[in-house]
């Protein structure tokens, strides 16, 4: 490894083995041939366990594993931290008064689900086969031009071309809500408006899709008591990354860290 790439991390005189660096790459997202960019993300990672794990010895805290999942403890290493962060935040439940406060800046964040009534053509594939997939990719392009020109022809190109079988039924779908598909086909759909079609075609595990959006049921608004509970809970998760952000700010600030960079963060 080269130094300037892979720089020693030291903690508070604490040096870091790089095989933890190293095992916490793969947990960062870095662009394809910038591993220094990757070992400099795992750095502050590292860094800040290492800050917290420091911090509960030094308070002479015990590790006291809990159950994360059915059978599935905490590690030792993830009781510290965690009781250090217990000892160190302190979140209070927000008043009705500010949770109502939080609803009223936009009441229509919160809805039931919406319904979509969709149709598609698929041109299916192996994504991962280059060759197969352009092939797809052609005769998805091809019948989005067909559709420019003759929008009304769907059904009859979706029973014509289509690899699903939906086009029995003209490429009909049904009623679809949210989780009711693959990830990339709901993203599409949330893109649309009624009677659209996506062009370029749609990529997913499956295949091209050509989706049409027939018709879309807006979720409706919900009531205030229906979601003061849900909206309670998201201001303290928010209020605790607020507050351990700052605390690990603190610990930052108050440390002598070399071979991390925390502008980056």
């Amino acid at each position: 490894m080269q130094s300037a790439l892979f720089p020693e991390l030291v903690v508070n005189g604490e040096q870091v083995p790089h095989a933890l660096i190293a095992a916490e790459t793969q947990n960062q997202d870095a662009p394809k041939g910038k591993p220094g960019i990757a070992w400099r993300k795992a750095a502050n990672a590292v860094a800040i366990r290492t800050l917290l794990l420091q911090q509960a010895r030094d308070k002479a805290i015990k590790a006291d594993p809990q159950e994360v999942g059915p059978g599935r403890f905490e590690t030792e290493e993830e009781a510290l931290i965690r009781t250090v962060l217990e000892l160190e935040i302190d979140v209070q439940q927000p008043s009705e008064t500010d949770v109502k406060s939080e609803w009223e800046k936009d009441p229509g964040r919160f809805r039931t689900p919406p319904l979509w009534e969709v149709s598609h053509i698929l041109c299916a594939c192996d994504p991962r086969d280059t060759a197969k997939r352009e092939q797809a990719l052609a005769r998805a392009n091809g019948i989005c031009r067909k559709l420019e020109s003759d929008p009304k022809g769907f059904a009859a190109l979706a029973a014509r071309e289509s690899d699903c079988g939906s086009k029995s039924s003209g490429g009909v779908l049904g009623q679809l809500g949210p989780g009711d598909t693959v990830p990339e086909f709901e993203t599409a759909l949330r893109h649309l408006s009624e009677g659209q079609v996506t062009n370029p075609p749609i990529l997913t595990r499956h295949g091209y899709h050509v989706i049409r959006l027939d018709a879309l049921a807006v979720g409706q608004v919900l009531p205030f008591e229906a979601v003061k509970d849900k909206i309670a809970l998201a201001m303290e998760k928010a209020a605790w990354a607020r507050q351990s952000r700052a605390f690990i700010d603190r610990l930052v600030a108050a440390s002598d860290i070399k071979g991390a960079d925390f502008r980056m963060v």
